[in-house]
């Protein structure tokens, strides 16, 4: 196996990250889930205006395809697409009490949730899909947040200057974290899912908020990350590379603390939003995708957040794969998820 450019994989195996961990964490993601359960979701489940697939008459064959919107904290209404299965698949793999599986999935880093054909696969195996577009990136959820300072480059750093001022609870992937939490509530209430058969997953951005979802909601059953995003910012920087995914960290330290006077400080406000400090209150089973060559998401950020995980894992080796497309993948994941 070749040497990764970031640590002999011995040494990963054993990581555990560098990013400060601030000493308030755990009371800050209780009081976020606090505000999260004083939120009214308004739930709204539309029919989508799309052609859903037919056997040949008017009703759909397989899939209803829905378009769901809910408030989240900070009163953003957040979009996600939800697609029903339908038919002979759907009953099988509900079992006898009617109510099946599901998955929810999370897009890459300033994208969106995308079209819907790409998750009728996963509806005509019998899973109910739903995909969140994240406020404030390239889909239809809203972004409310009030903060100052530069928010041109990226979410990282939205709200981090009023961190710096003792409110770090104005960090925008607070507000995206606690979305993907409403989003598997409001999933795990449909009369058609089984609550206890709940899977999450997504790359990059997608992998680090895969990770939070299960981190923050307990009852996730499988969680599949591929090369996470948001883990162990301090060794991102030591390594020289805040920039692609992680420039705004280089941007933010170019405009706001050139000298790095505030670098601690900086560190530790955006330790909230670490995946890796979240991991160990993972519940669900773990199955993570990592590229070695990864110089976006470098593999010992990812294996900080790994490593930490303390229920059932594992994860699948690319040694000679970057951020990019793996081979198979997402035949591997499938496998995982249909053993909901």
């Amino acid at each position: 196996m070749p040497l990764t450019f970031d640590m002999p994989l011995d040494a990963l195996q054993s990581y555990q990250g560098v990013n400060p961990r601030p000493s308030d964490f755990d009371q800050y993601w209780s009081a976020a889930l606090k505000e999260l359960e004083q939120t009214n979701p308004d739930v709204q489940i539309i029919p989508a205006d799309r052609k859903a697939p037919t056997g040949g008459g008017d009703e759909p064959d397989f899939a209803a395809y829905y378009d769901l919107f809910f408030t989240g904290v900070g009163g953003s209404r957040i979009y996600a697409k939800l697609i029903k299965p339908l038919g002979s698949a759907a009953r099988r793999r509900s079992g006898g009490n009617g109510k099946g599986p599901a998955i929810i999935q999370f897009h890459g880093y300033a994208g969106s949730s995308g079209d819907w054909q790409s998750r009728l696969g996963l509806a005509a195996a019998g899973f109910t899909v739903a995909a969140m577009d994240c406020r404030g990136q390239g889909g239809r959820s809203e972004d409310r947040s009030p903060v100052s300072g530069n928010t041109l480059n990226g979410h990282i750093i939205r709200g981090l200057s009023e961190a710096l001022a003792g409110r770090p609870e104005q960090l925008l992937y607070r507000a995206i974290f606690l979305d993907t939490v409403r989003l598997a509530q409001i999933v795990m209430n449909l009369d058609w899912v089984n609550p206890d058969r709940v899977g999450v997953t997504g790359w990059s951005q997608g992998g680090a908020l895969t990770y939070a979802c299960a981190a923050l909601e307990p009852r996730i059953a499988r969680a599949a990350p591929v090369y996470p995003f948001l883990s162990d910012y301090k060794r991102v920087w030591e390594m020289d590379l805040a920039k692609d995914a992680y420039a705004e960290l280089r941007d933010y330290f170019r405009r706001f603390d050139p000298l790095h006077e505030q670098e601690t400080q900086i560190l530790t406000a955006l330790g909230y939003i670490d995946i890796q400090h979240l991991a160990h209150r993972i519940q669900a089973e773990v199955l993570q995708g990592i590229g070695l060559m990864d110089t976006v998401c470098p593999p010992s950020t990812q294996f900080a957040a790994y490593n930490k995980v303390r229920s059932k894992k594992r994860y699948i080796l690319y040694p000679d794969f970057g951020h990019e497309d793996l081979p198979g993948l997402h035949d591997h994941i499938l496998d995982f998820m249909c053993d909901l």
